[in-house]
């Protein structure tokens, strides 16, 4: 897979920065920079978790419901799928 170029350290922290300090939803955040919402989600619990609060591999409860939502439809979809 290869790293965008907007990657950098510095387009992440300024995504971030609109997040905390100026106080734009994630998703708004996310949009104007166009990456996905989980993707700025991951580096807004980063830069939070960098005083240890987080631990290793931990993820947000949107985060958690977010990959519910996926399974759940996708199991849908299987399930019609199987029923044709």
């Amino acid at each position: 897979m290869r790293k965008r170029q907007q990657d950098t350290p510095a387009f992440r922290a300024e995504a971030v920065k609109w997040v905390l300090e100026h106080g734009l939803p994630q998703g708004e955040a996310a949009k104007r920079r166009a990456i996905s919402k989980g993707t700025l989600a991951n580096w807004v619990m980063a830069t939070k978790g960098k005083a240890g609060t987080a631990a290793p591999g931990a993820r947000s409860a949107a985060e958690l419901d977010a990959e519910d939502a996926w399974g759940r439809k996708e199991l849908a979809e299987v399930r019609m799928a199987r029923d044709i």
